[in-house]
């Protein structure tokens, strides 16, 4: 059923916006003449809907024409909403330009002008929640599996770790990687997270079949031209449609800035994506949502304190040396969840370490205590980190904070997610906090880092509420 649907999903987005411009019709018309807006209609005047539901069957040809002329219906994935509703929004303008211009040169009997402009505000009204909507529904269909398009990466350079990032962090784009092909070795035969290396580049057409990829992204650096042109002319023999993401003078595509002179590219360094005017608004929300957090977390964390001093002995605190940002240490607070000797105990605990990469993490823990159970299960041991928040040491939200060790065992592309202040939730703590590997965990900060604005700290904040209370991933 859902396959279906999304088969003739475009024809089905038509057919809802013919319908849903008769519907502003008749809501224009209801408003006017049942309703009496503006002023009262003389009965001489009045007009059934019949007269306007013609007009509304014309204006939705228009708007069919309109819309696919601006694309509105063949939008690349990952098209933002603003992109489309700007479509939609010229479309709806042209719409009711045309029928203004109609109905003036046409000059039917009995007529309100006002009819037209309602119905063309309410076109773009309820055509705009109608592709909300959409996206809403395509989202959730997306995380279950379904509409998702297998896609393979050439290349595991920084690029191509970039659209991993990107993929990682917005499940609703649906693509799946299905791995990726580097020939070097180092790259080619290690897995990156949840994405699966599959070998040299040479592995490329038995890869496509054995996986039924549908699409091919390359990110080898140009100076590969005869290798990519080959992957291309493979492509287009198995019918694979393939991309090539150019690697401008091998940067970073977050760092590289691209600007258009009478035709002539020029081309730029961008700063920091959390730097100067950014890194001042974000201290600002801190501040402010940190100050009013702490009038609600005093009484909480006061009880809590007494908890843990009755239940083991030792201090109520832990103190532990973190790498900040830019890899300045610095001393992050939580309430203690541990035997007072747990640190010296870990060296024994090793051969059960649960984590990969340089983390340490032990699912069932001997070393907890009783309270300590439930503030790690609830999250409420870093409860204190709000004090590291008001220091300017930490974010509200923010990559994990690391341990000097864990920095110390670090790739060189690791190294990207110490650029912003560590947080005390993040991407990371949201998509699955402790059930996450570690490169991507490192993958999410990253692109925490390289895409950071209000509007996602305050989505991450209004996320990690529902993760914390069910303790999702949280040991």
């Amino acid at each position: 059923m859902a396959k279906s649907l999304q088969k003739y999903q475009k024809l089905i987005m038509a057919l809802v916006d013919a319908l849903l411009v008769v519907v502003a019709f008749y809501i224009a018309w209801w408003l006017r003449y049942e309703r009496q807006w503006y002023h009262v209609v003389d009965p001489a005047s009045y007009t059934d809907f019949p007269f306007y539901f013609r007009v509304a069957i014309i204006a939705s040809l228009f708007i069919l024409l309109t819309f696919y002329w601006q694309g509105v219906y063949t939008l690349p994935r990952g098209t933002g909403f603003f992109a489309e509703f700007s479509r939609l929004f010229t479309s709806s303008a042209i719409v009711t330009l045309v029928m203004m211009v109609g109905n003036y040169m046409f000059q039917p009997l009995y007529h309100s002008r006002l009819v037209y402009g309602m119905a063309g505000g309410l076109i773009l009204l309820l055509t705009t929640l109608a592709h909300l909507l959409y996206r809403v529904l395509l989202a959730q269909l997306r995380r279950h599996g379904i509409g998702i398009r297998p896609i393979l990466l050439v290349g595991a350079g920084e690029i191509s770790r970039t659209i991993m990032r990107t993929l990682l962090a917005e499940p609703s784009l649906g693509y799946h990687v299905v791995g990726f092909l580097d020939d070097d070795p180092q790259k080619g035969e290690r897995d990156l997270g949840p994405f699966t290396a599959l070998g040299p580049i040479d592995n490329l057409s038995r890869t496509l079949v054995e996986n039924q990829v549908e699409e091919v992204i390359v990110t080898l650096p140009w100076q590969y031209h005869r290798r990519i042109m080959s992957v291309l002319r493979q492509c287009q023999h198995a019918g694979v449609k393939a991309r090539v993401v150019p690697d401008v003078l091998q940067l970073s595509l977050d760092k590289v800035d691209i600007e258009v002179l009478r035709g002539i590219p020029i081309i730029s360094i961008k700063p920091a994506s959390i730097a100067g005017p950014q890194f001042a608004i974000k201290r600002v929300m801190d501040l402010l949502l940190t100050s009013l957090g702490l009038l609600l977390a005093l009484p909480v964390m006061a009880i809590l304190a007494l908890a843990i001093k009755l239940d083991s002995p030792g201090p109520v605190f832990f103190i532990q040396k973190r790498v900040g940002r830019d890899g300045k240490l610095f001393r992050a607070y939580k309430f203690r969840s541990m035997i007072v000797d747990a640190e010296e105990m870990k060296s024994e605990l090793e051969q059960f370490n649960e984590a990969d990469g340089p983390l340490f993490k032990i699912k069932d823990d001997p070393r907890r205590t009783r309270v300590g159970r439930f503030l790690r299960r609830t999250s409420l041991d870093e409860l204190p980190q709000i004090f590291n928040v008001l220091k300017g040491e930490m974010s509200l939200v923010g990559p994990r904070p690391a341990l000097p060790e864990e920095v110390t065992a670090y790739d060189s592309w690791h190294r990207k997610r110490l650029e912003a202040l560590p947080g005390l939730t993040g991407l990371w703590q949201v998509s699955g906090r402790s059930n996450l590997g570690f490169d991507e965990m490192v993958m999410l900060d990253i692109y925490y880092v390289e895409n950071w604005s209000p509007a996602l700290d305050i989505a991450i904040l209004m996320r990690t509420i529902p993760k914390v209370l069910i303790g999702e991933g949280a040991y």
